[in-house]
């Protein structure tokens, strides 16, 4: 006699999730009250790939190392989607019901994979996988003026004057502001526009 469950599929997540949390807290408990406790200066340093940190953390970090990691994650993101798809389709009883699934998701999958490795063959020859740069390419102009000029216009000081500095900066004189009558009669000055309003239709 086959018996219906009584738990539902969301109910055994449920009870997978209460489980996690109560074997998490366990351990942590008893860890609280197992583990001794011994704090010293060595201990509550930042750990920093096991080297003592230097300087403030508030620094700017190197945008190469986003890119590395961005590149790194796109091709972990590959590996879920390739998981699933070598499962699934490597069943031989689906390619017995129809063998151009076989075909058509080895094509489909080395599309998916030849373009994250064009875009990882283009990131690779712009030079964003070498963390340190080589060298420091410094532009050049190709002018015709030869550097000894720029050399001699510089150690040249009898174009140059050199103005006295002035602690006290002197505000020029405010402008005078013209005296108009008061006595003369104010003129009322007519509106631009007369408002028109019209009378609602009975």
């Amino acid at each position: 006699m086959n018996e219906v469950s009584q738990i539902s599929e969301f109910g055994k997540i449920f009870i997978f999730l209460v489980a996690g949390f109560l074997l998490v807290g366990l351990t942590l408990f008893l860890n609280k009250i197992l583990a001794p406790n011994k704090p010293n200066y060595e201990k509550l340093t930042s750990y920093e790939c096991g080297e003592e940190p230097v300087g403030s953390a508030w620094m700017p970090f190197n945008t190469r190392f986003y890119i590395i990691a961005l590149i790194f994650l796109l091709f972990d993101v590959e590996m879920v989607f390739i998981f699933p798809w070598a499962t699934v389709y490597a069943d031989s009883k689906l390619i017995a019901t129809d063998s151009r699934w076989g075909v058509f998701t080895l094509i489909e999958m080395f599309v998916f994979a030849g373009i994250l490795i064009l875009g990882l063959v283009y990131v690779w020859c712009k030079g964003d996988l070498e963390y340190i740069k080589p060298k420091q390419v410094l532009p050049t102009v190709d002018v015709k003026v030869p550097l000894s000029l720029y050399d001699k216009l510089n150690l040249e000081q009898s174009n140059y004057t050199v103005k006295t500095f002035a602690a006290e900066h002197k505000a020029a004189p405010e402008p005078a502001i013209p005296v108009t009558d008061t006595t003369a009669p104010a003129t009322a000055k007519k509106p631009m526009f007369k408002p028109s309003f019209k009378k609602p239709n009975p």
